[in-house]
């Protein structure tokens, strides 16, 4: 594979290039930490994280949020993370068929990645291929999470913007998830608004949010219509403006979670379960036992 020059951004004028930066980024391949150091790119230019339970139709609404973003002239891509099976490691990077109206727009780039093993469903990985999309002359760039509840709170140490989709039926849980990801949201959206209860969830949840957060929207949607889109696609462009005032923490996180990767990154996950597997089948086994004993000598897990 040609490696990209580190001084040369991809463009979106040539979506091959974007696709062979991103695939260098993310298996680690020769010239990838040179193209990374020469990254330039416009702070401007807004990640917006899209996060929220199974089944909230998260994958629908990107699809109609890409269609209202593309009514102003802008480009917009597009990372869909899909679950990695802690089993086979294999993952499904499914989302862009439900994204098949737009995948062939010469303004819309579309790219799956697995979370490799990440519980928070985003892995240190999606912070550098979101800067490679950053630097790729996007206006905007969105990343669908995988919807694992709680834990997707590290979107917040990602994304610029955050939204929170939940649905009607999420009424009797508010009180049990607040505490976590209903913390970390810049818009909240009720989608499938079509549904029963939707407005007394819509008034429950308002009155909820704008308690802590006067200025925070909640809005509803019906994603597969495309109602609540002009709405939506407002208040992600109000909220850009924003940005710099916690870019500092924003990139404090991404540091953090970086700077942990690549101090983890000569362990091999496959091989520890396979010295796992086998270490567990002596009758004194202790995992703290194991892991002490392993602490002097990662390099056994090259």
């Amino acid at each position: 594979m040609p490696v990209l020059s580190p001084i040369v951004n991809p463009t979106t004028a040539d979506f091959r290039s974007v696709a062979r930066a991103l695939t260098l980024v993310e298996n680690d391949l020769p010239g990838a930490e040179a193209l990374l150091r020469g990254l330039q790119f416009n702070e401007q230019v807004p990640v917006v994280g899209i996060t929220g339970p199974p089944g909230a139709g998260k994958s629908t609404l990107v699809n109609a949020l890409i269609e209202e973003l593309l009514k102003d002239g802008n480009k917009v891509a597009v990372l869909a993370i899909d679950p990695t099976s802690p089993f086979n490691y294999g993952s499904l990077l499914g989302d862009r068929i439900r994204m098949a109206s737009h995948f062939n727009h010469p303004d819309v780039f579309i790219r799956s990645l697995a979370t490799r093993g990440s519980l928070g469903g985003l892995s240190a990985k999606t912070i550098e291929l979101a800067d490679v999309l950053r630097a790729s002359g996007f206006d905007y760039v969105l990343i669908e999470t995988v919807g694992v509840g709680q834990s997707e709170i590290e979107i917040a140490g990602l994304a610029d913007i955050t939204l929170l989709m939940l649905v009607p039926e999420s009424g009797d849980e508010i009180q049990n998830i607040k505490s976590g990801v209903m913390e970390i949201a810049d818009v909240y959206i009720i989608n499938k608004a079509d549904r029963d209860g939707a407005d007394t969830y819509y008034n429950t949840l308002k009155k909820l949010v704008q308690q802590q957060h006067a200025e925070t929207p909640v809005i509803k949607t019906v994603a597969s219509q495309g109602q609540g889109m002009a709405e939506l696609a407002h208040h992600i462009k109000q909220h850009a403006p924003q940005i710099n005032q916690r870019r500092a923490l924003l990139l404090a996180d991404k540091a953090w979670s970086l700077i942990r990767e690549r101090r983890m990154s000569d362990v091999d996950k496959k091989k520890l379960r396979q010295y796992i597997a086998e270490a567990m089948q002596e009758p004194d086994f202790n995992l703290y036992k194991f892991i002490l004993d392993f602490e002097g000598s990662i390099s056994d897990l090259e």
